[in-house]
């Protein structure tokens, strides 16, 4: 059996088969500087939990669904392309 793949289609490997390395590595980062942070300032455990959950949960949700398929570090280097140069984005060149 062959399989033909279009020129732009981008093969990514996933981590457990639904969120990219990338993002997997990037989630992990900004969660323990998040702990670390939390750990100077609360010192009681569980409140440390509890707000950790709080605002790093949404953030995993986030990075797991995305943006129509498209994983979170794509859509944060869209946005900055486009608000590098938007003009880019929004005319289309008119060939002859």
């Amino acid at each position: 059996m062959k399989f033909i793949f279009p020129k732009n289609y981008c093969f990514k490997y996933k981590l457990l088969g639904f969120i990219d390395y990338t993002t997997a590595i990037l989630d992990c980062i900004i969660g323990f500087v998040l702990y670390f942070i939390l750990s100077i300032f609360i010192q009681a455990l569980t409140t440390r939990i509890y707000i950790f959950i709080v605002i790093f949960f949404p953030l995993v949700l986030f990075s797991v669904f995305g943006l129509g398929r498209e994983n979170f570090i794509s859509v944060i280097f869209y946005m900055y392309k486009f608000v590098k140069a938007p003009k880019t984005y929004l005319y289309k060149k008119n060939v002859g």
